[in-house]
């Protein structure tokens, strides 16, 4: 027998496969809310689903600031179904299409920005889509940096060429991969310049109750900096957001965020002594009261099913990460 979801409610669920969600809290972790699909951007939430997703986390989930869920964990009366939505890196369309459907459904949600792209900036994983996307740009040699010769001469190649370039550099020192980057963009007409937020949208958005978080300055993968550079950039986001907000960030994001391959304990220690309260990663699974909040997990169902979706936050819960 088939059910709806309205027939199905989610603790029946929950009790089915034998997940209790209490003390448990689920955090989201999306990134652009996209007007209409991008086939460069094929992994990226578009509104129409991010609609009926909210719509659902309303209806059978307990959505909660990270503020007040982690209050309420240190109480022990975290609800059942608890959930946090945060947004990572600081896209304009965060403001611009997701803020209306987290107002329509009451959901609050955390934005951790790396600030060296407000305000026209552009991150360098955009520049590489956006170089590979330019219809000008047939083929592109890249022999020099070791990263092969590339035919573009049809979506698919496109798309499959840029996924490439950016899993070889993703993990590069910041000056080559920046060298790389460079090369490509030379290859655009024009940058876009209207990517990410402005000042005034991010000040938007913390008027309208999001919480702001740090997610460093210039996005690099912390593991492969000095120290130094390391610590620079985890405490100037923080600076900086609170010089526009006029008031404390308290929370960071990991950028990529895989404990061991991005980030390590030092870093971990660092945000702790910069002063924020926690610290988020990209490790799938729940916190409790026993999980290490400098290393709380989150993660996204990106499924294009309802039911599947509900069925993947479910499933979730189950995978608790502890200390």
């Amino acid at each position: 027998m088939k059910f709806g979801l309205r027939r199905l409610p989610v603790d029946m669920l929950a009790a089915a496969i034998g997940v209790n969600s209490r003390n448990r809290l689920s955090t989201l972790m999306y990134h652009r809310v996209m007007d209409e699909p991008d086939y460069m951007r094929s992994g990226e939430t578009i509104l129409e689903d991010f609609k009926w997703q909210m719509e659902l986390i309303s209806r059978y989930f307990c959505p909660l600031s990270i503020s007040d869920a982690l209050e309420l964990m240190e109480s022990g009366s975290l609800p059942e179904r608890a959930i946090c939505v945060t947004f990572d890196d600081g896209y304009a369309d965060n403001a611009v299409h997701a803020l209306p459907i987290l107002k329509k459904w009451r959901i609050p949600a955390t934005v951790f920005v790396s600030t060296n792209f407000l305000d026209g900036g552009i991150m360098w994983n955009d520049l590489i889509l956006e170089g590979f996307k330019n219809p000008a740009l047939e083929r592109i040699d890249l022999s020099n940096y070791g990263l092969g010769k590339h035919l573009l001469d049809s979506k698919e190649a496109r798309y499959s060429s840029a996924c490439e370039v950016l899993t070889k550099i993703k993990h590069l020192n910041p000056v080559l991969r920046d060298n790389i980057v460079g090369f490509i963009s030379n290859h655009l007409d024009s940058i876009p310049t209207d990517l990410m937020l402005t000042s005034g949208q991010l000040l938007h958005l913390r008027n309208e109750g999001v919480e702001i978080g740090a997610h460093t300055h210039t996005h690099p993968i912390l593991a492969s900096l000095e120290n130094g550079d390391a610590y620079f950039e985890i405490s100037n986001s923080k600076k900086i957001l609170e010089t526009i907000i006029g008031g404390t960030v308290n929370y960071f994001a990991y950028p990529n965020g895989k404990q061991g391959q991005d980030f390590c304990d030092e870093h971990a220690s660092m945000v702790e002594e910069i002063g924020f309260r926690a610290a988020f990663s990209t490790m799938v699974g729940v916190s409790d009261v026993n999980t290490d909040r400098y290393r709380i997990p989150r993660f996204t169902p990106w499924d294009k099913s309802r039911a599947r979706f509900l069925v993947r936050l479910i499933l979730n819960m189950k995978r608790l990460v502890g200390n």
